[in-house]
This record gives structure tokens, sequence and C-alpha cells, in this order.
């Protein structure tokens, strides 16, 4: 037995397939499935239940499962803490941003360390808040960008950006030509919100409880530009950043909400209890600094 038989293991349990398994390693299956024998095989255990339809772990299977992935994971670790130890300025780091903020400020930094740092690579994971501090500490992520507050326990942080929230409205609505709006006045109105994943959902639903009332949903989207289309299409109203409020093509007006108004913190987050890699670290130390030294830090 080796790594690789733990490695492909897991990755058929995450897939319930050898075929899909198979093509995300770029292996042939019948290798993946020579692998999960021998295992089964030194192990002197049925790994899965094999039928026509599915497979699915055994008893012994989701006991070794979890061994497995402790096993995995300390290895990477591994791995990354020898890289570090030979100073070796490579890396990868997988970082969780929410699609509902203007990421212009964000890519311009990151463009920047990439200069500086070319052998890091990035993947970038788009998801809302909840998840992505979800993932961050199943280790599916290294770094994310949340809402504050967040779970001091849990993560670490540095302050992002601050940024006012708006009413945006279609021209056909009866407030469509108000410079402000106070919550309370949009109590009868069709909300058209974001998914359970984004914090943002509950930003707006405290301000609404706040002015005395709840807001009617009629509509989620995990997509800002869709919320758009749906406004300009008469289907309700939304409440949204002001810099993703500019972004949206269509002919919709994005107005400011009083008593209360309405805004958003958004913080860059880590895990607290885990080892951060060199390149992790590095971008950390980098993006922190690019934020103090950059004056427009904020988007009011």
């Amino acid at each position: 037995m080796d790594i690789r038989h733990l490695q492909y293991f897991i990755e058929v349990s995450r897939f319930n397939s050898f075929t899909r398994a198979a093509e995300h390693l770029y292996i042939s299956q019948p290798t993946i499935s020579k692998m999960i024998k021998n295992l089964e095989a030194d192990l002197g255990v049925e790994l899965f239940e094999r039928s026509r339809k599915q497979i699915t772990l055994t008893d012994a299977g989701r006991v070794i499962l979890a061994q497995a992935q402790v096993i995995n994971k300390a290895f990477n670790n591994l791995q990354t803490q020898l890289d570090d130890l030979l100073g070796l300025q490579k890396g990868h780091i997988r970082i969780g941003l929410p699609p509902i903020m203007d990421a212009e400020q964000f890519f311009h930094i990151l463009g920047g360390f990439h200069n500086q740092y070319p052998n890091i690579t990035f993947q970038l994971i788009e998801n809302g808040a909840k998840k992505i501090e979800e993932n961050i500490l199943a280790d599916e992520l290294d770094v994310g960008i949340t809402v504050l507050p967040t779970k001091e326990e849990d993560f670490d942080y540095f302050f992002l950006l601050r940024e006012e929230l708006k009413v945006v409205l279609p021209p056909s609505h009866a407030l469509y030509e108000r410079e402000e709006i106070k919550l309370e006045e949009l109590k009868e109105e069709s909300f058209i919100m974001f998914n359970k994943d984004f914090v943002l959902n509950d930003r707006i639903t405290g301000a609404c409880k706040e002015a005395g009332f709840l807001p009617k949903v009629i509509s989620k989207s995990s997509q800002w530009d869709f919320i758009g289309k749906m406004i300009a299409s008469n289907l309700g109203i939304s409440i949204l950043p002001n810099s993703v409020s500019k972004l949206l093509k269509e002919d919709v007006k994005a107005i400011k909400v009083t008593k209360p108004s309405v805004e958003w913190e958004l913080a860059i987050i880590w895990p607290k209890e885990r080892y951060l890699s060199y390149a992790t670290k590095e971008w950390l130390t980098y993006t922190q600094t690019r934020l103090t030294q950059d004056p427009n830090s904020s988007a009011e």
C-alpha cells in the first residue's frame, strides 16, 4: 500500500463512481479499479458494495475513509512544510470569493502578487459567505472573503472594505424618482434575494426587521446579473451592494436606503487552528500591506 491507494480510494468515495474518479484523476478506469482491489486485498476487507447502478461504502469502508482522509491531509501538510523549509517560493492557494462583490480591486492586488511570485498558482471559487466559511473549516479552501462579523473563535481576519447597500428599482416603480427611500416604505414590495448561502440575506432581513417588517421574498438567485434582469422585468426589487448595482446593464436605478441605512463590511479570513503554507502566508501579508497603502480600500 502507498499513499496513492488511499488518495484514489478517497476520490472514488467522493464521486461514488470509479468512472468519474478516474476522469478527475486523469487515469483509466481499469487502473483505478485495480488500485482499489489491491487496497482491499492489503486490508483484508471490502471497501465498496458494488451494484449495476451505484457503489456505496461498506461499514469497513466508512471507517477506513475517515482514517485515509487524516493520513492524506498529514501527507499534504508534510510536503508543504518541506517546501517551506527549503525556501521554495511556490505553492497553490485556494481562495473563496462571494459572487456579489465588485472584485476589481481584489484582482488588481492578485495581479501584483502574481508578478512578484510567478510560481504561486491560484484557484478561485465563487460561493456565498456561509459556504466559504464552511469550506475553509473543511480544509477545502485556504482563505476566503466573508461578511463581518465572522466567527472569531474559528477565523483570523483583516478588514477588506465597507460598502453601502442600495435598493434597486425598475423605471416603472412609483419610487423610481426618489433620491432616498425609508426602508419601511418597502414593506409591501416583492423582494428578489440571494440564496441561503449568502450572509447578505441575513443583513437585509435584519434591517427590515428593525424597520418593522419581514421582506416578502418572491425569488432567489446566486447571480447578481440574473437579479438585475428580474428587476428590469418588473418581477420585484432587491437590495444590492452599491458597487454591484453600478455593474448592472439593465435600465434600473439604485437608491439610498435610510432609517435604517444598510451596509456591509467584508473581510479576508483564514483558519486559526491550521498550518498555513508559505504561499498563503505570503499572500496574506502582501494583500494586507496593499490594502493599508491603498486609500480606496473601502467603497462607499
